[in-house]
């Protein structure tokens, strides 16, 4: 039996439609991107643990979870502060290969799920 998979997922671009500047986000009225809703209601009807991450400052944090709770995006930790540069994904396999453990999926900014 396979354990519920842990979905990590930019909130700029991904789940809300990037403005451009990263400092202004938590100010600006968010507009869900396309499929966002009904792909979280998903992975939670599935047991998905869901991190959310964001470039934005962890003074924005009240704003931020404001936002993600009137747009009804669920989820179960929240990570401010991580820089737009390069994200690398470091795991550890399972010890008899049977299966991957790490995916990777980058998306077209302001598209969607």
């Amino acid at each position: 039996m396979s354990r519920p998979e842990t979905i990590i997922c930019d909130i700029d671009g991904v789940i809300f439609m990037h403005h451009g500047d990263i400092t202004q986000q938590h100010l600006i009225k968010p507009v869900v991107l396309p499929g966002v809703i009904k792909t979280f209601q998903t992975w939670d009807l599935k047991g998905c643990a869901l991190i959310l991450i964001t470039g934005r400052r962890e003074s924005t944090r009240a704003h931020t979870e404001r936002q993600l709770a009137e747009a009804g995006i669920i989820y179960d930790t929240l990570v401010m502060g991580v820089t737009g540069g390069r994200r690398v994904l470091i795991n550890d396999g399972k010890a008899d290969k049977t299966i991957s453990t790490t995916y990777s999926l980058q998306v077209e900014r302001n598209v969607g799920l």
